[in-house]
């Protein structure tokens, strides 16, 4: 998995188990991912050490997984829209409504 992969990746985790963190996991996630600050400004920003922002954002991913692994969002979201795919195929109007309406439930 390329960088931009990864960055992707956890973007996408974050977006489904993000209430599961800390109010400062959050904030140092979002920071680093949404605001681009590097780690010295977010270190700088807190007031305790880059390394400290490293270690967080490395918990913060291995939380991330850990929630998948075991609650499998972000995988049923994958298969729920490969089967709203499957069904436009049909080409039926009524069934078309549905997924629509489905996906704007998401």
């Amino acid at each position: 998995m390329d960088i931009l992969e990864k960055k992707q990746h956890y973007i996408v985790l974050f977006d489904c188990y993000e209430s599961l963190l800390t109010d400062k996991q959050r904030q140092y996630f979002k920071d680093y991912y949404f605001e681009d600050m590097s780690l010295a400004e977010i270190s700088q920003e807190y007031g305790i050490s880059r390394n400290a922002i490293f270690d967080q954002l490395k918990n913060i991913y291995n939380a991330l997984e850990q929630y998948e692994e075991k609650l499998l969002l972000f995988q049923k979201y994958n298969q729920r829209q490969e089967l709203y795919e499957e069904l436009k195929k049909l080409n039926n109007p009524s069934v078309d409504k549905i997924v629509e309406k489905l996906n704007n439930i998401e």
